[in-house]
């Protein structure tokens, strides 16, 4: 008997020492810390943890900061192809033509050694926030900001978008933000990279096959669902009837639920104190309350039904922290991957250091076909 499920879930496929995922236990952990402790540190230094293995000293930190920050800036050539680029695309489209050049004019563009890959992979991480924040002006009939060498990963990114220096606490969840979105394990898009880093395709082409991954509403786009949903419900006082009317129609709600964690996801947790930091900053804006609220109406209502919780995934709260940014729900995704750049040419590294062709089978239906 074939016990296997659909969507390959449960198949171990690949082994790692990247990341670590106990979805009954609610644990996540890369290279062995668990991602609450990572929270006192930078981006770049889990960035580092993630491509190197481990957590740099004072001085690798440094030379890797530097080395990273230099690589920031975006040439003339790029900045032409986002003006050209369809003011109507999704930023995750426009993030992939944008590599996709980029890649061409790379010094180690036929050096596949993993120097020149690892290389690779921090100009990518480097420039995924400059190519975002750029299109973004772009389309809004603003001039790209140049990066701030100045300011962290979070902080840079957010200044370049809005044109203005963000305050401590923005800078802080931002940078938080992209740590909590470096690394997840086995996810969708970090297959697709590995399978085509398994072909020993360059690293360039494996982290496109992540980003168009990414882009489904199944996976990177669910926290565009959970924004546009924060919106449909506007006040406290709709949450009840927005409750009702789903479980009547039988429609998911957006932000609950994970395939892999049977309790609460360990980044929703920490999503939530900051989508609560920022509410005492901001009391005219109730999302907070209003996720609180939605939270509990959900609890309640499916333990009615099926004596069971679902918890909020990281897409729930972490759009509650969006809102307080003032972050556009078209760019959600596009962030996501801002984040999760590190998690994917860290995999695509792993890959070719061991490599065997990822080949799985399909088991075939037989069926009798009408003549």
């Amino acid at each position: 008997m074939d016990n296997r499920k659909k969507g390959l879930e449960d198949v171990i496929a690949v082994e790692t020492k990247i990341a670590y995922i106990d979805g009954i236990k609610g644990i996540l952990a890369y290279r062995g810390i668990n991602v609450a402790d990572l929270m006192d540190y930078s981006y770049e230094e889990v960035s580092h943890l993630l491509l190197k293995g481990y957590l740099p000293d004072e001085s690798e930190l440094s030379d890797y900061i530097t080395t990273l920050r230099n690589e920031r800036e975006l040439d003339s050539g790029v900045i032409d192809i986002l003006r050209i680029c369809n003011k109507q695309a999704d930023a995750m489209d426009v993030l992939r033509t944008a590599v996709s050049y980029i890649s061409q004019y790379d010094a180690d563009y036929n050096d596949n050694s993993v120097d020149a890959n690892t290389r690779k992979a921090v100009k990518m991480i480097a420039k995924f926030p400059t190519i975002v924040a750029a299109f973004y002006r772009i389309i809004n009939g603003l001039e790209p900001v140049s990066p701030d060498s100045e300011l962290g990963h979070g902080a840079n990114f957010l200044y370049m978008l809005k044109g203005t220096r963000p305050t401590e606490l923005e800078a802080e969840i931002m940078e938080k933000d992209l740590i909590l979105s470096a690394e997840h394990g086995l996810n969708a898009s970090t297959f697709a990279s590995r399978i085509t880093a398994s072909t020993l395709s360059d690293i360039h082409s494996a982290i496109i096959s992540g980003i168009c991954t990414l882009k489904g509403p199944l996976h990177g786009g669910a926290r565009l669902g959970a924004m546009n949903m924060l919106d449909e419900i506007g006040s406290i006082d709709n949450v009840e009837n927005f409750v009702e009317e789903c479980i009547i129609a039988k429609k998911r709600i957006a932000g609950f639920g994970h395939r892999v964690y049977k309790t609460y996801d360990p980044r929703a947790r920490v999503y939530r104190n900051l989508a609560k930091e920022l509410s005492y900053e901001d009391a005219e804006n109730g999302w907070y309350e209003i996720a609180e609220r939605l939270e509990d109406v959900v609890n309640r209502e499916f333990v009615k039904k099926s004596a069971k919780i679902i918890y909020p995934n990281v897409d729930f709260y972490a759009a509650v922290a969006y809102k307080y940014l003032s972050i556009p729900a078209q760019l959600s995704t596009s962030i996501f991957a801002l984040g999760r750049v590190a998690g994917w040419t860290s995999h695509c590294l792993e890959q070719y250091e061991d490599n065997r062709l990822i080949r799985p089978r399909a088991k075939f239906i037989w069926r009798i076909y009408d003549k």
